[in-house]
């Protein structure tokens, strides 16, 4: 290993220094469910307090969402040079096919020209654990600036005659880029996946999503709220220096009992799954970045990353916010 190559280990740390996001033009709302099932706006609101969804049209694939989300990102991070990319994962459970990956795609299309880049599967915990994986490429030394996205085509694979899970799911895409800097700003991390619970939420052979949400509203209340504590612990910070809560937006009524459970005042929690729907992987990605956009987000607060679901996986992230 190279003297260099030695500085870069011991001197590299990770934080977040661009963002971006797209949601598809097109809106399904309550009332266009009631149309399709046995539902209806107040019900929904009263169950999981989303009030619409995006949809891609049927041309649209998740690799243009992530290519319009990183588009976004370049346009107003003008300073950002995609040729100097070194890695791009991609957190998807919907890529456009079994193989080229849909990174591959997203580094054609912003001219990447030498960089690794590959999908990453984790459900709702995966642009978490791409986060995880972006700071491990930087810590070894190995990668300096990484493009993480969440990206999600789940309107595809939702079932419209199931009213239960219909009315959850949007789609979306969100990116950041995590760069090598002396100080770090990843502060804390964990993991972890109970496969007992896999079945909860599956794609089916009709590549349908079914899920059990009651058993998994259970599984979250009962594990996500140690896992908070958690990061905080290893950070050695308390929940009262806790500026901002962003877990997965699978549901409006689920983070408010999280945030109850946690005695964190539901005011400090981020979502985006009031105008979004449950966008699995991008939805965190998509909350921090209407929080940012609307000046929510100040440099030097501490943000804690949560993202839980299907595996059933979890995985979190407290950091520094630096942009």
């Amino acid at each position: 290993m190279s003297t260099h190559l030695d500085r870069a280990v011991l001197n590299s740390r990770a934080h977040i220094t661009a963002i971006g996001s797209y949601v598809p033009e097109q809106v399904i709302t309550n009332s266009d469910l009631e149309k399709m099932v046995d539902t209806n706006h107040e019900w929904i609101v009263r169950r999981t307090g989303i009030e619409q969804r995006h949809q891609t049209n049927p041309d649209q694939t998740t690799s243009h969402l992530a290519i319009a989300a990183v588009h976004d990102m370049l346009a107003r991070f003008p300073s950002v040079d995609a040729t100097t990319i070194d890695a791009i994962i991609i957190a998807t459970s919907t890529p456009d096919m079994p193989f080229p990956s849909v990174a591959s795609q997203v580094q054609q299309a912003i001219g990447a020209t030498k960089c690794l880049a590959f999908d990453l599967s984790a459900a709702c915990a995966g642009f978490v654990s791409a986060l995880h994986a972006a700071n491990g490429f930087i810590l070894s030394g190995v990668y300096r600036k990484v493009l993480v996205i969440g990206a999600e085509n789940l309107t595809k694979i939702t079932d419209y005659t199931d009213r239960s899970t219909c009315i959850l799911f949007g789609d979306g895409a969100g990116a950041v880029l995590v760069e090598a800097t002396d100080v770090g700003a990843f502060l804390a991390s964990n993991a972890n996946t109970d496969g007992t619970g896999g079945m909860q939420v599956y794609c089916n052979a009709d590549n349908k999503i079914v899920q059990n949400g009651r058993e998994v509203y259970k599984w979250a209340l009962s594990t996500v709220p140690d896992g908070v504590r958690d990061l905080l612990g290893k950070a050695g910070l308390t929940l009262e220096e806790l500026d901002w809560f962003i877990p997965h937006s699978a549901n409006l009524r689920m983070i408010e009992a999280i945030c109850e459970r946690l005695e964190l005042p539901s005011e400090k929690a981020l979502q985006s799954v009031i105008r979004n729907g449950n966008t699995s992987a991008a939805s965190i990605p998509l909350a921090l970045d209407a929080a940012y956009s609307e000046g929510k987000l100040v440099s030097g607060q501490i943000l804690a990353l949560y993202g839980f679901g299907s595996g059933l996986t979890q995985s979190g992230l407290l950091l520094r916010w630096t942009l």
